[in-house]
């Protein structure tokens, strides 16, 4: 019997033939279809290695790929400014102004009154008209637009299911949350610059180009009080970045954008209220919206810094824990949508 063959078994049933077969380029193939010709393995071997190969960095990354490529800052702030919500945004913010002055014409406003409080001041001239823009604006609504921006900016990814496909591009997450941040902060500028510019062309078509009086009586020239005006914008930028922190804290701790932007104004509401509590005292100094109008300290000869620089100090604080606990929460983060 050759060593191909087997014995018969009890049941007389023929041999079974295990013969390996030949295919027509003289391979071997077993009975599973399985090539066990050693040439044919070669030529798999072969052909593996002359598919191309992905060349990888000295930091594991595929050639070519760079992190600083990815969500371009210019490309997020193109997507942010397309949105309807910004473009609604800015388009109140520009129109708020003149609104002011339909409700003050519709009124019985004094007309260039020089003494009073700064709403009865408001028609004494533009920059007495910019000054009560800003402290109409500044309880409620230039925070809303801080949170807005911020609170929305990573937890709006998350709603949309987007977030993951971001990372997976993959964007590093501490540039995907930078640039999402430096977007939200240019944008919350770009917005809140709007509103002093917009007031001071309709306080200027309407109410001259005066001299900006204070309640105590001071008046300033109207040059100076213009640089008084760009001195208060960008103290309001400043003092707003706890807002932002907090937002943007909120915002990488939830998939809900309203419950980030909400939370924001929510606290910035509470905040508020506590420091109209005088029997809290010297407490106060520490409630983040302690020195919202410090800078009406400007509309005057001599102005206090004092105030200023404390709330300009306090809102950096603020805003630096808070952006350190986000970049923290944000590292750490299951993303799952």
């Amino acid at each position: 019997m050759s060593d191909s063959e087997r014995a018969p078994d009890s049941s007389g049933a023929a041999p079974v033939q295990t013969e390996p077969l030949r295919t027509e380029h003289s391979h071997t193939v077993d009975q599973h279809g399985v090539h066990t010709d050693p040439a044919a393995l070669d030529e798999l071997t072969d052909a593996a290695g002359a598919e191309p190969a992905t060349d990888r960095g000295p930091d594991g990354a595929v050639t070519g790929y760079r992190a600083a490529r990815t969500l371009r800052l210019g490309v997020e702030l193109r997507r942010q400014l397309r949105r309807r919500r910004t473009q609604l945004l800015l388009a109140f913010v520009a129109a708020l102004p003149f609104i002011l002055v339909g409700a003050f014409e519709i009124g019985e406003a004094e007309a260039n009154p020089r003494s009073g409080g700064f709403i009865d001041l408001a028609t004494a001239s533009a920059p007495n008209f910019v000054v009560v823009a800003l402290f109409v604006s500044g309880s409620f609504l230039l925070p809303m637009i801080v949170a807005l921006y911020f609170g929305d900016t990573i937890a709006s990814e998350s709603s949309w299911s987007s977030l993951k496909y971001l990372l997976a591009i993959p964007v590093p997450r501490h540039r995907l949350l930078r640039q999402k941040a430096v977007a939200s902060a240019l944008l919350s500028a770009l917005t809140i610059v709007v509103l002093p510019v917009s007031a001071l062309v309709a306080g200027t078509i309407w109410y001259g180009t005066g001299e900006a009086i204070s309640p105590t009586g001071d008046s300033i020239p109207f040059s100076d009080s213009l640089l008084a005006l760009t001195l208060a914008t960008a103290y309001l930028l400043v003092h707003l970045a706890w807002v932002a922190g907090l937002a943007l804290l909120l915002s990488v701790s939830t998939d809900a954008p309203l419950g980030a932007v909400g939370g924001a104004v929510l606290v910035s509401i509470l905040s508020q209220i506590l420091n109209q509590i005088t029997a809290l005292g010297d407490l106060r100094d520490f409630l983040p919206t302690h020195f919202s109008f410090a800078w009406m300290d400007l509309i005057a000869t001599d102005v206090e810094w004092t105030r200023m620089a404390s709330g300009a100090l306090s809102a950096t604080l603020f805003a630096t824990v808070f952006g350190l606990l986000a970049a923290r929460r944000f590292a750490t983060k299951d993303v799952t949508s």
